[in-house]
């Protein structure tokens, strides 16, 4: 590179100490976080709790790591179905993923153009904010609206499907401390996030953007590629140019309808993830296996990309507990709304905790 990327560009203009790079899943594309070349990173928000070397989350996996450690206060990534809010979730942290367009991606190694966004893993929401305002070059407009004044939707479709028992009692338990507090939240049917699966059954956005970037590289160097990673490179090649121009399409029309049933709420809550960090070891042989937990990773946090919104994870566990990310997400460009709920609901959770 013969210069910064952008995002990096106003990180040091901004004054942070850039400490080194991190491991990650290779070219992003990975929910779990493995990397078969230079090893994965165990997951450090488990490790103080569980014995069992667990997986650290995709596909920012090392930088995940690095905050959860200790060794740097915050890390850079970027979030084309989950890469900053999974590993957020799985070990503890904040991974907020901005509207796409707000932040710069100019000089980054793309995955999906349509659905890549430039963002960053923190300990805290309010940091979260400071690291926004830096990559976006934006004000924040925080509207300091408190919990009581919230009313938030509960997608019951798909976002509540086979949750591990302690990913679901910390959801509830998160949940009961926002009523208490006076948050209005409302369940609500979203049949759209069903529709998700069929529309990207060919691969999506990023099997064919991807396609389009390696396929040169794939026929020169296929063999130096993770062979998980290029297996799905790899499906965008049956695509063509209807299908791609069709799934455009059909994105537009979803979008339209989800934000239609999510007029009125300031934000919508989920479970990040459904599943707590499972072990490494078995994800590093069993196809199946990875195959799996990379798809369950990814369900709830890729709807977010797919609408073009703006998500915030963050930890919602008892204290002693594997970590839990509540996933606080709304369409685009309602970043700041966002994180002023983000705000009032971790002060809320935070005190409940006490």
């Amino acid at each position: 590179a013969g210069a910064d990327c952008a995002a990096v560009a106003r990180l040091r203009q901004a004054g942070a100490a850039l400490v080194g790079h991190t491991n990650l899943s290779e070219f992003a594309f990975s929910g779990v976080g493995l990397n078969p070349h230079h090893g994965t990173p165990v997951n450090a928000g488990c490790a103080a709790l569980d014995a069992t070397p667990r997986v650290p989350g995709g596909s920012t996996s090392g930088g995940a790591t690095s905050v959860a450690a200790g060794a740097a206060w915050a890390a850079l990534g970027s979030d084309t179905g989950g890469s900053i809010r999974i590993p957020a979730a799985l070990q503890g942290l904040v991974g907020f993923k901005n509207t796409q367009s707000l932040t710069p991606l100019e000089g980054c190694i793309p995955l999906s153009s349509t659905l890549d966004t430039s963002c960053a893993i923190t300990r805290s929401v309010r940091d979260a904010v400071l690291l926004h305002e830096v990559l976006a070059a934006r004000r924040v407009h925080l509207p300091g609206r408190p919990l009581a004044a919230l009313r938030l939707a509960v997608p019951r479709t798909l976002m509540l499907d086979g949750l591990e028992a302690p990913v679901a009692r910390a959801f509830e338990r998160a949940l009961a401390t926002l009523r208490q507090g006076g948050a209005q939240l409302h369940e609500i049917d979203l049949p759209e996030l069903d529709e998700l699966a069929a529309i990207n059954a060919q691969g999506g956005f990023s099997a064919a953007e991807s396609w389009a970037w390696h396929r040169e590289l794939l026929a020169q160097r296929g063999e130096r590629y993770d062979p998980r990673v290029a297996l799905r490179i790899r499906r965008g090649e049956a695509m063509s140019a209807a299908d791609y121009i069709e799934l455009g399409r059909l994105r537009r029309d979803w979008i339209t309808r989800v934000e239609t049933r999510l007029q009125g709420f300031e934000a919508a809550l989920s479970p990040t993830v459904p599943l707590v960090a499972p072990p490494l070891a078995p994800l590093l042989t069993d196809d199946a296996a990875f195959f799996a937990v990379n798809a369950s990773l990814l369900r709830n946090t890729a709807a977010v990309n797919f609408l073009d919104g703006c998500a915030l994870s963050m930890p919602c566990q008892a204290v002693g507990e594997l970590p839990v990310g509540l996933m606080v997400w709304a369409p685009a460009l309602h970043d700041d709304g966002l994180l002023g709920a983000a705000l009032a609901i971790e002060q809320a959770l935070a005190a409940a905790g006490d």
